[in-house]
């Protein structure tokens, strides 16, 4: 038995060691750190950190102890939340879905601004304990009533499921407003990354409905907004700089819409879009909807893979408006409500807000534009972690409240 404990007491360390070594060797492989960002050996090593925990996580699946997600949500919600005395934090569920409500103690003689709030992370990461500090924030910054909306994720849940506990949380809250003190008609909706494209989403579905009330605002923080052109400038540019690379977003798209991976190289190609649809959707949707500044000297005009049928008819959803939003009809766009806009220069996902920032312009909304020159995909959490924080992190937190504090 002795010896069983003391080869566990070797054998473990050594394990983990080797795990993180291969980490940092598959880091360096594959990742990208533009000599522009601040503070490049800090992203350097949390990005180390990530394919350590997520190497980890698909170990342990493998050996069915815990899913991958399920041992990536445990380790970030290790990460301590911070107690604002100025508010009152209230867990909830509506129906089966759970979500935080953050109120500010002090009483008002006028019913407050609402914010619905839907936290990033891919359907994979995130949850309202991540996101908890940044919505405190918002909350008193901005003399807010927010809600934070946890949603069912992967591996057990994929798309329209999330999708619908988000949307039947919204409309239960919309229900209620003057119950929580809010005012009807100064409603946003808020989400970053995966939750940016959630919000907008649920704003696109809710201006058909008039027995809401209508949202004031979408506030939308480095949002996935398309998922059928994956050949934009900025997949191109920045396909290997964390927290999100190409692969790992294609990865992601996969497993939330449930398509067979190994059509991966089709849709990262472009294969799976036939002519006709191009021909329809080119106009929103291609390259030269992107500010010529923003391509480098090595960035190249989208140039379709051969089309393939068989991957087609598996991923054909990726068409469907409540997927990639930016393909919703002129009639839709037109009554949306205006909108906030956070892209990020070392971002995939920059030309995607930049596409839909056009879209909505063309339409007549009002669109304000933040634009992070040092930011990075994923940023926005760790705006409160001190040593783990960034100066863009911030940036992005200050902004968005000026904006929410403006209207």
């Amino acid at each position: 038995m002795a010896v069983l404990w003391l080869l566990l007491l070797v054998g473990l360390p050594m394990f983990l060691l080797g795990v993180f070594i291969w980490a940092v060797v598959k880091h360096f492989l594959t990742a990208k750190i533009p000599s522009s960002l601040k503070h490049p050996v800090k992203l350097r090593c949390m990005h180390c950190v990530m394919l350590f925990v997520i190497a980890l996580g698909n170990i342990l699946e493998k050996l069915r102890i815990c899913s991958m997600p399920g041992f990536i949500s445990f380790i970030h919600d290790l990460l301590p939340i911070k107690k604002d005395p100025t508010l009152v934090v209230t867990n909830m569920h509506f129906g089966t879905i759970p979500v935080r409500l953050f109120q500010p103690k002090a009483v008002s003689s006028n019913l407050r601004r609402g914010i619905i709030f839907f936290h990033g992370g891919g359907s994979i990461f995130g949850s309202l304990d991540l996101y908890h500090n940044l919505c405190s924030f918002l909350a008193r910054e901005t003399d807010s009533v927010l809600l934070s909306v946890g949603y069912r994720k992967l591996p057990v849940c994929h798309h329209p499921a999330t999708f619908k506990d988000c949307l039947n949380a919204t409309i239960l809250f919309l229900k209620a407003l003057e119950t929580y003190g809010v005012d009807p008609s100064r409603v946003l909706l808020c989400g970053e990354s995966f939750g940016g494209w959630i919000a907008a989403s649920i704003t696109q579905i809710l201006v058909s409905n008039p027995c809401l009330p209508q949202i004031r605002a979408q506030v939308l923080i480095t949002p996935i907004l398309q998922v059928i052109n994956l050949l934009l400038p900025s997949q191109q540019q920045n396909k290997k700089i964390p927290f999100l690379t190409k692969d790992f977003l294609i990865t992601l798209l996969c497993k939330y819409l449930a398509i067979d991976h190994s059509w991966s190289d089709s849709i990262d190609t472009g294969a799976v879009i036939p002519l006709d649809k191009w021909k329809k959707y080119r106009k929103w949707l291609s390259s030269d909807n992107i500010p010529r500044h923003f391509w480098r000297q090595d960035t190249q005009p989208e140039f379709l893979g051969c089309f393939n049928e068989a991957a087609y008819l598996e991923a054909q959803h990726i068409f469907d408006t409540e997927i990639s939003i930016v393909i919703a009809d002129d009639k839709t766009i037109a009554q949306l409500p205006e909108a906030f806009l956070v892209s990020c220069e070392y971002d995939i996902l920059r030309d995607d807000t930049l596409l839909y920032k056009k879209r909505l312009e063309d339409q007549g909304i009002p669109v304000t534009w933040h634009h992070v020159i040092d930011g990075f995909h994923g940023c926005l959490v760790l705006f409160d972690r001190k040593f783990l924080s960034f100066p863009c992190s911030m940036e992005i937190v200050n902004t968005t409240v000026n904006y929410i504090n403006s209207i």
